[in-house]
């Protein structure tokens, strides 16, 4: 309501930016700045306009000189020729520049605010339907899609797989165990599952109930789309999960299943009855899976990845969540190119960590005879190609190891309409990265009680990581012996988490390159 303090660099500038109380906040107004103050004409005060919205350097430099001074030739008379000081238009036009990078015309302004109402309120309000809807917006782009599911994960919302007896085709909303909301993967993710077999999928289920077991599924499905690809896909992607037997059992009967389903069906088209026709349906004989129990953990993960393209149940990067924050100053994300801008959120030039899974080494020989690699790195919300050239290569070779879990720091490198690139200068293991794990105890008493027992439960493991207690009411620390340090990986944390509670173990890090930041 106080508008007696909104000030305005020169009084030309009032009658434009008083409706907006001073501020530039229409393109409109941009157009009409350097119409009034300069004598623009309108098809070239649009063109100023195109030129700041794409951050145009080239076109930018010679526009200001035609603003502040004018430009005979093309007819713009310039701001000092209408009686405007130099110093001040110069400042107008780093104000339009600045406003340019986020700018909308009017009426796209409206609708966006509008929009971005909506869409906050949903946000806010229903988080669970208004991300599965987002997802599936997106649901043919693995690396947004993974964008959106890291984004789950502080939103405290879970991610179900695909199921075949609650799945659609879209991402949906589903239930955990314990009743809340979570996101349920969409069936038409899964590859190779075109949407006539999801469509006969949910017309059976609503019409003859749930599916019960593997092979009901099977027999019910057959001879309707539902082939031995499908089944294995469904198989891996975890869409029988809720049914009797495990993923490796499923595996290694369905096949068998599929053959007794056709030769059956081959049977009653003849007009064959068996033995199992006479029988009352809770008489069947139910289906038996071999003895073998089920997949690693690791192995289910490269499944869903092989058939989903992301990894649904958990991602070999999950425990390893603190350290990347802790770590990184890039995601793979911020390589690739921003729907909205169209350029990476990377800087050309500038120094970046990236880290994660290293799924790819390509190498390539050089024109002088030499070797350079090209790496894929991928972290939890996608990937991004790191180029090694050849000195860094030869000296680093041999710790370029495909799956190993690595940090790598470099320049990015970007270019146009491309995403951008990492440069490669150093490595780092996870393994490598300084750390120290805490035990908390409530008190001294506590940790004096319990030490030796702590001691127990670290010798064994073989590591470069201290351990030590910290007594938090008097804000105490005790270091375990200098020679007893573990190893993260061979469960020596999962026993010590076991013992005292997630809450009560943590690692504090510091920066994996500090050494060569000097």
């Amino acid at each position: 309501d106080d508008q007696e303090h909104i000030t305005y660099d020169c009084e030309q500038l009032r009658p434009i930016l008083e409706s907006t109380y001073g501020c530039i906040v229409y393109q409109e107004q941009v157009m009409q700045i350097v119409r009034d103050l300069a004598g623009y004409s309108f098809g070239r005060s649009d063109l100023v306009r195109r030129a700041m919205s794409k951050k145009k350097a080239e076109v930018m430099a010679k526009e200001r000189q035609n603003f502040v001074f004018g430009n005979e030739e093309a007819g713009v008379p310039g701001c000092v020729a209408n009686g405007i000081s130099a110093d001040v238009a110069n400042r107008i036009f780093d104000e339009m520049t600045d406003f340019a990078s986020y700018a909308f015309n009017k009426s796209h302004a409206a609708c966006y605010a509008v929009v971005a109402y909506r869409t906050a309120y949903l946000k806010r309000y229903y988080p669970a339907e208004f991300m599965a809807a987002l997802m599936t917006s997106v649901i043919d782009n693995g690396d947004k899609v993974s964008g959106y599911i890291a984004n789950l994960r502080p939103m405290g919302i879970a991610l179900l797989p695909p199921d075949i007896n609650e799945g659609v085709a879209e991402f949906s909303v589903g239930r955990t165990a314990d009743g809340k909301k979570a996101i349920r993967y969409g069936l038409s993710a899964i590859r190779g599952l075109g949407t006539q077999v999801i469509d006969a999928i949910v017309a059976e289920r609503g019409q003859n109930g749930p599916f019960t077991s593997l092979t009901d599924f099977i027999t019910r499905m057959n001879g309707r789309e539902a082939n031995k690809r499908t089944i294995e896909n469904f198989i891996k992607a975890g869409a029988f999960s809720n049914l009797p037997g495990t993923r490796k059992q499923m595996m290694q009967a369905y096949a068998a299943i599929i053959d007794d389903a056709a030769a059956d069906r081959k049977k009653q088209m003849s007009g064959q009855m068996s033995l199992f026709d006479f029988m009352e349906p809770d008489e069947k004989p139910t289906e038996s899976f071999p003895d073998c129990g089920e997949f690693s953990k690791e192995e289910i993960l490269n499944f869903e990845k092989e058939v989903l393209g992301i990894y649904v149940s958990g991602h070999p990067l999950e425990a390893d969540y603190e350290l990347l924050q802790k770590q990184v100053t890039a995601q793979t994300i911020d390589f690739n190119l921003d729907e909205e801008t169209g350029v990476p959120n990377v800087k050309d030039g500038e120094t970046y960590v990236i880290g994660g899974l290293l799924t790819g080494v390509t190498t390539k020989t050089t024109r002088s005879n030499s070797i350079m690699a090209f790496l894929t790195i991928e972290d939890l919300v996608g990937t991004a190609e790191v180029l090694v050239f050849p000195k860094d290569y030869e000296k680093n070779r041999s710790r370029f190891v495909p799956d190993s879990k690595i940090l790598l720091m470099g320049r990015a490198s970007v270019e146009e309409d491309k995403p951008a690139k990492l440069i490669f200068s150093r490595i780092c293991s996870f393994a490598e990265v300084p750390r120290k794990l805490w035990v908390r105890y409530t008190d001294v008493a506590e940790c004096e009680a319990d030490f030796a027992h702590l001691q127990e439960l670290v010798e064994g493991s073989d590591g470069n990581v201290p351990v030590a207690a910290v007594c938090v009411a008097e804000k105490q620390v005790r270091n375990l012996p200098r020679g007893i340090m573990i190893n993260p990986e061979d469960g020596t944390l999962q026993r010590l988490k076991k013992e005292y509670g997630e809450d009560r173990v943590a690692f504090t890090y510091r920066n994996a390159f500090e050494r060569f930041s000097s």
